[in-house]
């Protein structure tokens, strides 16, 4: 059994017939595609899409930071007049 990640649901069949009225319909809320009553997809809104690649982003960024800060233990000070 799968969880299904939305509070409404279509089916691929529906989803072909009027993808156009679907997304009216939703009106910026996710919704779960259906193959065989189980999840194959999501449709999301753009403002959703976006705020999920923003969090992939940090994510990425912070794992940047990390690797950058442990290697701070080998840093060594230097004036800015030895530059």
């Amino acid at each position: 059994m799968e969880q299904i990640l939305s509070e409404y649901t279509v089916s691929i069949t529906e989803l072909r017939k009027a993808p156009g009225d679907l997304l009216k319909q939703a009106a910026g809320q996710t919704v779960a595609i259906l193959s065989h009553n189980k999840p194959a997809g999501y449709i999301v809104s753009p403002d959703v899409y976006r705020a999920m690649l923003e969090v992939m982003e940090d994510k990425a960024l912070g794992k940047i930071v990390e690797r950058r800060t442990g290697s701070l233990r080998k840093a060594k000070v230097v004036k800015l007049d030895e530059l």
